[in-house]
């Protein structure tokens, strides 16, 4: 049986008075993967911007909906707290925050507990382990001088650690090495289940051919103008978006 967990209705929007997205509609059950193709400039970025209410953009017309509750008004922080989360295709740097207190204080908060020092700072070890991440890298500033493969191996640890329940993965490889892309699509394949899902946006196949995605989506000028599986992976790897 299906269990809903994202839904997008007739949503348009943009930044000030230019309009890039046009009439998007998506549904994302629980326990799905969906990947987000097509040439840059389409929208890709900024549909999940949207979602998460990034307010740069200017929702024009449409409602999001997570778990059927209508999200549309709800600041940024708060979706975070209902389950969304973001890998930014460039991460920012924080300085005087270390990678450990910002994903601690992160899931205390989303949690509304307290969480013990100890059992957080072993987990989190464990997950740095699997992501072959040194462990000082926890006590660095939030991506201070860390190359462009640690920021998104951050990003990713920060996914496991908070566990959401939709993860939204913006180019997520990009800058990666072939054997990055090995440890981030395990560690992505190990965060899934029943319970959540994934929303990959991307241009290489690398990420997601061990991955293996329920739906893949082709996006066109600010228009999500085709839906199949994974075979328009190989097709656009191939042709291009040409055929479309």
């Amino acid at each position: 049986m299906y269990r809903e967990l994202l839904r997008i209705e007739n949503l348009s929007a943009g930044i000030e008075e230019k309009e890039i997205l046009h009439n998007i509609n998506l549904n994302i059950n629980y326990g799905e993967v969906h990947v987000i193709m097509g040439p840059n400039g389409s929208g890709k970025s900024t549909l999940a911007n949207v979602i998460m209410n990034n307010p740069e953009y200017v929702v024009n017309s449409g409602d999001i909906f997570l778990e059927g509750e209508n999200i549309s008004e709800l600041s940024t922080d708060k979706r975070a707290r209902k389950g969304l989360f973001m890998s930014f295709q460039t991460p920012m740097e924080v300085s005087g925050v270390s990678v450990e207190n910002f994903i601690r204080t992160a899931k205390s908060t989303i949690e509304d507990k307290n969480i013990s020092i100890l059992k957080f700072k072993k987990e989190l070890q464990d997950e740095m382990d699997k992501l072959s991440m040194d462990h000082s890298y926890a006590d660095r500033y939030l991506n201070q001088g860390f190359s462009g493969g640690e920021m998104k191996k951050n990003e990713i640890l920060q996914m496991i650690m908070l566990n959401p329940k939709l993860a939204i993965l913006d180019e997520t490889d990009s800058g990666l090495d072939v054997d990055a892309i090995r440890t981030v699509s395990e560690s992505i394949s190990r965060f899934l289940n029943e319970n959540n899902s994934v929303l990959i946006i991307t241009h290489h196949r690398q990420l997601i051919k061990s991955i293996k995605p329920d739906y893949v989506h082709i996006m066109l000028n600010g228009k999500l103008v085709k839906t199949g599986d994974i075979s328009f992976v190989d097709k656009i790897e191939n042709e291009g978006f040409s055929w479309i």
